[in-house]
């Protein structure tokens, strides 16, 4: 097994191990031969291609004659994806880990027990990729060190993954052309790839406000557990809906502190407009080189909203992923009114700065976002 980013063995996180579980546990893939498979990613490799000029084209994000900084395209299996992601996370909680590896230091057989809280951690970290490796189609690995298996951009600047068998699982569940499907897919996930290579001060401001909010993390294991226990009781006991309608916290969202929920107000904001924006651009691209577009988003959008299963769907609630099918919902609204009042040169506007961003509330109020951007800038 290939090391992550080597000694993955030490601190909070045994990093190998969770590689180790999640490869072991995740599902296999569909079942192709080998000249199938090599089939797909040649195909896929050839979408993603085309799919940079007809965003390109759509977006206007990047002038005419203008190179962006370039990120690579992978298309990987379930175990690339896997591996791609640990690193991802490791790079992003290097900084936390740190520090509660300090407040434990001290304390009286902290070696012993860091040993084995590190792969308790790494299994329970495993466990999760391998629940999550099946379902991603795509991703825009906005931090992504750079491995002998998984090149990325200079200086951490991301890489495409396009993850192989969930794609074809999907098109055949679909009943859909794979060709359109896998094009259509290609499309969305290059239209992040546009974001982060056509806005230089993208990352580092999400990167900034992450990091903010793991800042925000309360290390003391007693505050912890005592507010895992509190968000245990919470969902037991909780209503389904919040009042006016909203859905009830979910668990990860109930263990966050105050600082935290500031924090997640505005990435989910920035996680929304992204999102909507890629949905928008997909399906706008999509009638003129997507033949069976509207079939597909139909098919698409009732198995994105029913989950695969009961448990399927619990766990989407517990892990919060159900406010990821809203980011990708109300940022496409977002979009959609925005483009439809100020055209797409106007929305790009956008893209100027972390200050033209739209917050959480203008994300649900496009016009206040148009009020504040473009009647204050014109005026």
């Amino acid at each position: 097994m290939t090391s992550i980013g080597g000694a993955g063995t030490s601190g909070m996180v045994d990093w190998n191990l969770a590689v180790a579980t999640a490869t072991r546990l995740v599902r296999p893939g569909p079942e192709v031969s080998r000249d199938e498979a090599r089939e797909v990613v040649a195909e896929l490799r050839r979408h993603a291609k085309a799919s940079e000029e007809h965003v390109r084209a759509y977006t206007r994000m990047i002038p005419e004659g203008a190179e962006p900084h370039d990120a690579p395209v992978l298309v990987v299996d379930r175990a690339g994806w896997i591996r791609a992601n640990v690193a991802g996370f490791r790079e992003l909680l290097t900084p936390l880990l740190g520090k509660m590896q300090e407040r434990r230091a001290g304390n009286p057989g902290s070696a012993v027990l860091g040993a084995v809280g590190g792969k308790v951690t790494g299994v329970e970290l495993g466990m999760l990729l391998s629940f999550l490796a099946s379902r991603i189609l795509g991703q825009y690995e906005t931090f992504a060190p750079a491995t002998r298996e998984l090149p990325a951009a200079p200086a951490g600047g991301g890489r495409l993954l396009l993850v192989a068998p969930n794609i074809v699982h999907v098109e055949r569940e679909l009943d859909v052309s794979p060709h359109d499907f896998r094009l259509w897919v290609c499309l969305h996930e290059e239209t992040h790839r546009t974001q982060f290579t056509a806005v230089p001060w993208l990352r580092d401001h999400l990167q900034g406000e992450i990091q903010s909010f793991l800042a925000a993390t309360d290390v003391d294991p007693g505050t912890v557990v005592e507010r895992l226990r509190e968000a245990a009781q919470a969902l037991a006991g909780g209503r389904p809906e919040g009042e006016r309608g909203e859905p009830s916290p979910s668990f990860v969202e109930l263990v966050q502190t105050p600082e935290q929920r500031e924090v997640l107000g505005r990435l989910t904001a920035v996680m929304s407009l992204l999102e909507g924006h890629a949905d928008y651009v997909m399906d706008g691209v999509g009638p003129q080189v997507v033949p069976s577009v509207a079939e597909i988003r139909e098919k698409f959008q009732a198995r994105r909203a029913r989950g695969a299963s009961r448990l399927d769907l619990a766990l989407r609630r517990l892990l919060g992923l159900d406010a990821k099918l809203r980011q990708y919902r109300d940022g496409e609204r977002f979009v959609r009114a925005v483009v439809d009042q100020v055209g797409m040169d106007g929305f790009n506007r956008v893209w100027t700065s972390p200050n033209t961003l739209p917050t959480k509330a203008e994300i649900a109020a496009p016009a206040d976002w148009i009020a504040r951007v473009h009647r204050r800038a014109d005026s």
